[in-house]
């Protein structure tokens, strides 16, 4: 019989050991994919420039992908680029597609690694009417990409690398568009090779795009291998503290803001549909109903917009899982206030320090990815709350 003590270690080891199996795979997939995608991010600049939109596609946790492409285009954390039309169409992909998709617009399409007909038929649609498509992954689009694994939550978080990179290098070629190449200015803290493009033809700026783009893809492998050493012992202990919690009968409400708001629902989805053919675990997404969001804002205020629903929903003993990148979020931070009343297990991925979540010590289970840039923290926190799921799933394996 191991002890607790055993226990722990091992599953502690278990989860740095996932953390370390995304790194290979990462840095295939990104030298491969580097160039491809700077030079699809350039065609895609060039819709937006003729006044093309992005219109997205996935199914089930597929669509919070989406969703999550959509609000960085037209939300961008980059902060002061412009705002970019994007729409996530997934509700009705078919019929949205064929009633609103112009020649100019750009059209992505997001599933999981053996691909999906359905948005794969969409993508076709698509493309027949002019637009620009994007397989994320694929074989069949102006820029389509095979899948990294076969492992559908690696598969997930590099695609997201990719969707963070994009829109990334949609905003460099504006930037150099503007300033006729002679000075990236801006732009400079996110691609410093592009100073090295000046006057070039647009096959040099894709390549320092390109190298930029790798950079970036490093930037999150660094960071994936310093909370694996500074934050697997805290995953661990999340694991086990959430599984006592749903072996006694309990539901996780999962919940945050924007981006976090996708990976909420994400996570929630991945609990009650788990592509791996384990059993289902109760939970909820209080990110995922804009009718709720938007009556509680407008009648009330957006920073109760999780204090009600935890009110409706949440039960002594269940768990609240807060996402958050700033870890100050009021809306965020009321949540976890109303759930510790009501005696609930608190969990929290955070971002920069921890922010007023950690101060305020509002949460059991504190996992903070100590980086001060947005999207490479929403980046780890994928892998962290699929790394929780997985030990989720593992059961008696570490008993």
């Amino acid at each position: 019989m191991l002890t607790g003590l055993d226990r722990s270690a091992r599953l502690t080891t278990w989860v740095a050991e996932r953390f370390a199996a995304r790194d290979p795979i990462s840095d295939v997939f990104f030298a491969r994919e580097a160039l491809p995608l700077a030079r699809a991010a350039r065609r895609v600049f060039e819709r937006f420039d003729r006044g093309g939109r992005l219109l997205a596609v996935g199914r089930g946790a597929y669509a919070t992908d989406a969703q999550h492409l959509s609000v960085e285009f037209v939300h961008p954390v980059i902060v002061g680029k412009r705002a970019l039309p994007a729409m996530d169409l997934s509700v009705a992909p078919e019929r949205w597609v064929d009633a609103v998709v112009r020649p100019d617009d750009i059209v992505i399409g997001l599933g999981p690694p053996n691909g999906d007909d359905v948005v794969q038929e969409v993508l076709d649609r698509a493309r027949e009417r002019g637009a620009f498509t994007v397989a994320f992954p694929g074989d069949r689009a102006d820029y389509a990409v095979a899948a990294p694994s076969d492992d559908a939550h690696l598969h997930q978080e590099l695609f997201e690398i990719l969707g963070h990179t994009l829109y990334e290098s949609v905003h460099v070629y504006f930037e150099h568009r503007e300033i006729g190449g002679t000075d990236v200015g801006a732009a400079s803290f996110l691609y410093p090779f592009l100073g090295e493009a000046r006057e070039r033809p647009d096959e040099s700026l894709d390549r320092s795009v390109a190298e930029s783009i790798q950079a970036k893809a490093r930037d999150a492998r660094a960071l994936r291998q310093a909370t694996a050493r500074d934050m697997s012992a805290t995953i661990a202990e999340t694991i086990v503290a959430v599984a006592e919690r749903v072996a006694a009968g309990a539901q996780i409400l999962a919940f945050g803001n924007g981006g976090s708001a996708t990976d909420a629902t994400d996570f929630a989805l991945d609990c009650v549909m788990p592509e791996d053919g384990t059993a289902s675990i109760p939970a909820l997404s209080l990110s995922l109903e804009p009718a709720i969001l938007t009556a509680v804002s407008n009648d009330v205020g957006v920073d109760v917009v999780f204090v009600r629903q935890i009110i409706a929903h949440g039960r002594r003993g269940d768990v609240a899982f807060a996402f958050s990148t700033s870890g100050g979020s009021r809306n965020v931070i009321a949540g976890l206030e109303e759930a510790r009343k009501r005696g609930m297990l608190t969990v929290a991925l955070l971002g920069y320090d921890g922010g007023e979540i950690v101060r305020r010590e509002l949460a059991d289970r504190a996992i903070v990815v100590r980086s001060d840039y947005i999207p490479r923290i929403q980046e780890v926190q994928g892998t962290i709350y699929h790394i929780v799921r997985e030990g989720l799933a593992l059961g008696e394996e570490f008993d």
